[in-house]
């Protein structure tokens, strides 16, 4: 019999019995480069060093598919199927592939609890918090212009701000349902929807006190809360906060058919997130729970936040800002890089060329990628980023816009880290609070669901599918940052430190 810890998504038996994912990695990333460059994809299975070279391989998914928007399509799709091929499904009857498993399980029943918001029912509006302000209306317009001016966020992000300031009614979200894959997340927008008369369906743990956190929430403000349950709701509130939440790794198949059941548009976002190895697994089952949303209702829209410490393209006006910061730059990067590149690279030019993309257009290639994050971390990403070019392209409404780096909780526990984002401000890259990320992100969901001019509604027209990525991206400064943040934040890093021990 399977231990109710290996029921669910697992990877797949290696010949020595392990299930490590390194093999794994290689098959799903070959698989994608396979469409691109076939000769890519067998130096992706020949890799002996995957921990220490993924990055190589992730970036030449992204460098190779950039002349051609189908073949960027064809490559997302091919990374899917192999993804889904490749990891199992186990339970009492066995492990079968993902793919296998699809529509063949048979799972007990969730049921729902609810809550509703007893506070004042006027939306707010869009707000941001920032380093101690609240703004709103002109402070919040002439915030986006200072980030758009210092190539914070991008000029497309700085334009939605703007369009979200301009038409409140959107804010008003009793007329949307609202999945959260993870509604515990520290830069989740639970607590702005909780404001803005949302019907939200919060997945997470079953953890009491985030479901406390959660009730809390909704009940002081306007919004209805629904919520996965095991076993029928009762008469003892206390009782059924207990029973409340579920385990993606097993419960996605449950947590698909319960979503089925809304017999509603939902709008999808997943935000789960796990250490290691689970990372990709969880990211798979938010994936399989996507698929599941989109067949029940094809109106149904999916939405991810991106990391800026991952590869993507950049449009070209920023790719030239960060090649004049870096003529530009100061002395000390000038004599440290030649001293100390035989042995360390460092302070490495961010931008070295542009590259012709379709319709004439130029792009960068945006290299953030930090290497101790590990693979199975980008490839989760990168699972993420097929499925909202895959199912655009079949014309759903996607969001996946990229989030600045920010002081969460898991970055603050590491002193590396934190000391890395506390001098990062001296290379032009901006971290922002937990509170003006939720916000923001949140302000920038809403725009990617009521305005058509985004790029998440598929009749938009792309000149590549990346540009669904480019689009209202707040990098936080990474993109027009003059070095690559990998060769110059061990250095920001240093500053960090220091800074500290004097304060």
């Amino acid at each position: 019999m399977t231990t109710a810890s290996a029921v669910g998504i697992q990877f797949p038996s290696a010949s020595d019995g392990s299930r490590g994912s390194s093999q794994a990695g290689t098959r799903i990333v070959a698989a994608a480069l396979h469409p691109l460059d076939p000769a890519l994809a067998e130096q992706v299975l020949a890799e002996r060093q995957w921990r220490r070279n993924y990055p190589n391989h992730i970036r030449a998914l992204v460098r190779h598919a950039l002349p051609d928007p189908e073949l960027a399509v064809a490559s997302a799709r091919a990374g899917l199927d192999c993804a889904w091929d490749t990891l199992h499904w186990a339970d009492d009857d066995g492990r079968r592939p993902l793919g296998e498993a699809w529509r063949a399980l048979r799972t007990p029943p969730l049921h729902t609890l609810r809550a509703a918001g007893q506070g004042n029912p006027r939306p707010r509006a869009c707000q941001i918090p920032y380093r101690g302000q609240l703004l709103e209306d002109d402070a919040l317009l002439r915030q986006a212009d200072d980030w758009e001016r210092r190539h914070i966020i991008e000029p497309s992000a700085a334009a939605a701000l703007r369009r979200c300031v301009a038409n409140p009614e959107w804010f008003d979200l009793a007329d949307r349902t609202i999945v959260l894959l993870g509604a515990g997340a520290e830069v989740g927008p639970l607590n702005m929807l909780a404001y803005w008369r949302a019907n939200v369906v919060a997945v997470d743990r079953a953890m009491p006190q985030v479901w406390l956190r959660a009730f809390a929430n909704v009940v002081s403000g306007n919004a209805t809360l629904l919520a996965p349950l095991n076993g029928m709701p009762g008469k003892d509130a206390d009782a059924d906060l207990a029973r409340a939440g579920v385990d993606l790794l097993s419960d996605a198949p449950r947590l698909a058919e319960w979503l089925a059941g809304f017999n509603r548009p939902l709008d999808l976002l997943s935000l789960a997130y796990a250490d290691g190895e689970r990372h990709l697994r969880i990211a798979l089952a938010m994936d399989w729970i996507a698929r599941a949303v989109l067949d029940a209702n094809p109106a149904s829209t999916l939405s991810w936040l991106a990391t800026p410490t991952d590869a993507f393209v950049m449009p070209a006006h920023v790719a030239r800002a960060s090649m004049r910061a870096y003529d530009s730059r100061s002395l000390l990067p000038r004599l440290l890089r030649p001293t100390l590149a035989a042995a360390w690279q460092c302070f490495h030019p961010n931008v070295e060329e542009l590259h012709a993309g379709p319709q004439g257009r130029e792009y960068a290639l945006a290299d953030s990628l930090v290497v101790q994050q590990g693979p199975n971390y980008a490839l989760a990403k990168r699972v993420q980023q097929w499925r909202a070019v895959e199912a655009r392209a079949r014309g759903h409404r996607v969001s996946l816009n990229i989030a600045p780096a920010t002081t969460t909780a898991s970055v603050t526990a590491n002193p590396i880290l934190a000391a890395a984002y506390a001098g990062a401000h001296r290379f032009g890259i901006e971290v922002f609070e937990p509170e003006t990320t939720r916000a923001l992100m949140a302000a920038l969901w809403v725009h990617d669901l009521r305005c058509d001019a985004s790029a998440a509604n598929p009749q938009t027209p792309l000149a590549h599918p990346w540009e669904l990525f480019t689009d209202n991206a707040c990098h936080g400064g990474f993109w027009a940052c003059p070095y690559l943040p990998r060769t110059a934040l061990p250095f920001a890093a240093a500053m960090g430190w220091a800074a500290g021990k004097l304060s």
